[in-house]
């Protein structure tokens, strides 16, 4: 089993919100390069929801005090991915209310942004099994 302690994880949502923030700012200055305006402000757009959206969670999530109990945790973890939810389809149909946006640039930077989560947890990933590893086999020889 793999554990997460809750700075190393509170370090880990801080990285995703900030790798949404960064591929978020070059996906719009590429759109803005080559398509011009609209393209750019739609990326930017498009990134900013789901930045926006991931810090929602990462603070509700983890806003919990180190040591809490365990429903404590589940709950601030269900309010955050509902907030998480709520922030997304809000600013959603705030930019389709109030923008002209070009839905390749908004959509594609979005889901670009979605690919952090699964680059940090792949980075991630091999030095929690690492350390899981580490603990079993010192177990396994005494």
């Amino acid at each position: 089993m793999v554990t997460l302690e809750l700075p190393q994880a509170r370090r880990l949502a801080g990285s995703v919100v900030l790798g949404q923030v960064v591929v978020t700012l070059v996906a719009a200055a590429i759109c803005f390069a080559v398509w011009g305006r609209v393209a750019g402000l739609s990326a930017l757009a498009g990134g900013g929801i789901s930045a926006a959206a991931s810090g929602v969670l990462a603070f509700f999530a983890f806003g919990s005090p180190a040591g809490a109990d365990a429903e404590r945790v589940a709950r601030a973890f269900y309010v955050g991915e509902g907030l998480k939810l709520a922030v997304t389809v809000g600013l959603f149909v705030l930019v389709f209310v109030n923008f002209k946006a070009s839905f390749a640039a908004l959509f594609g930077t979005y889901i670009a942004t979605l690919f952090v989560y699964w680059i940090a947890l792949a980075n991630a990933l091999p030095s929690l099994a690492g350390k899981a590893g580490s603990g079993t086999t010192s177990a396994a020889k005494r």
